[in-house]
């Protein structure tokens, strides 16, 4: 007869390895900030349970018991977690919608206007992405209420690390997304307006600023989420479907970007373009 041990062990077999506290520390944060990702931060923390938290996390109770006495004080060490992780990021599905937008429209290469109506196809559909992304993520909502509600934190230590994690977040996604749209504008041969004195910086930080605008009004007034425009602003080639974010974004960055006169489009150019925007990838720090 042939024995079997496909089975898992029992009793003394089934004790684990010996988690150290900093492991302990690290699954307890960790699995505390997906429960909260998953349906956002509410009002307060009071809807996470120290127990439920052991137990998806699998770590020894005495462990956590030993690292935090009280609930509070691992409270205190989750909100500052979720300052430093709820962060956001630019999304594969931005990218992809890059390289498909520009492989249905290589051939608006080949003009200056027609260029420019590729900017503002990537403006109209790329916002609109922005937007239903942030509008429907828990974890957004989250990253949104910690910057609303973080001042009223009362542990004036707590109030400070919190506010600091959320400055740094801020700077790392900011710097992300100046370098996405510098290396995006450098590609389609447009610039920031010499006169404007803006950044890529500052026109990240006033894109982010509007999406999120309407993202906090549309969760109380769902019709900026569905309500459509037919329009066609600041050259767009077509006549199309504007959605409010998409109007708003575009506004904001034709305001400081135009075509580079020293760009000249030859055939080269206009194929080193192709090629660089069918295979863009994320700017790496």
């Amino acid at each position: 007869m042939v024995v079997s041990h496909s089975q898992p062990p029992t009793g003394l077999g089934r004790r684990r390895r010996r988690l150290s506290d900093e492991e302990t520390e690290q699954r307890m944060l960790r699995t505390a900030a997906a429960m909260v990702n998953r349906t956002g931060l509410t009002v307060s923390l009071d809807h996470i349970g120290l127990e439920d938290v052991i137990r998806d996390a699998d770590v020894s109770r005495s462990a956590v018991y030993r690292r935090w006495p009280y609930k509070d004080l691992f409270i205190s060490d989750l909100v500052k977690q979720l300052a430093k992780t709820a962060t956001p990021t630019i999304v594969e599905d931005e990218l992809a919608m890059i390289r498909r937008i520009a492989a249905d429209h290589l051939d608006w290469l080949e003009t200056s206007e027609l260029r420019h109506g590729l900017v503002m196809e990537l403006f109209r559909q790329l916002s609109l992405l922005d937007f239903q992304t942030l509008y429907e993520s828990a974890g957004w909502r989250t990253y949104l209420a910690l910057h609303a509600t973080f001042m009223s934190l009362a542990d004036g230590e707590l109030r400070d690390q919190v506010g600091a994690a959320l400055a740094e977040s801020e700077r790392e996604h900011r710097a992300r997304v100046a370098r996405a749209w510098e290396l995006l504008a450098g590609l389609l041969g447009y610039r920031l307006r010499p006169d404007a004195g803006v950044t890529f910086d500052i026109v990240a930080t006033l894109l982010d600023a509007a999406i999120r605008g309407l993202v906090i009004m549309a969760l109380s007034t769902p019709d900026i989420a569905t309500r459509r425009v037919e329009a066609r602003p600041a050259g767009a080639v077509t006549r199309d479907e504007w959605s409010l974010p998409a109007l708003g974004l575009a506004g904001v960055a034709s305001a400081f970007l135009e075509a580079d006169p020293a760009v000249e489009w030859d055939s080269e150019r206009i194929a080193r373009a192709g090629r660089a925007l069918n295979g863009l990838t994320l700017p790496r720090e």
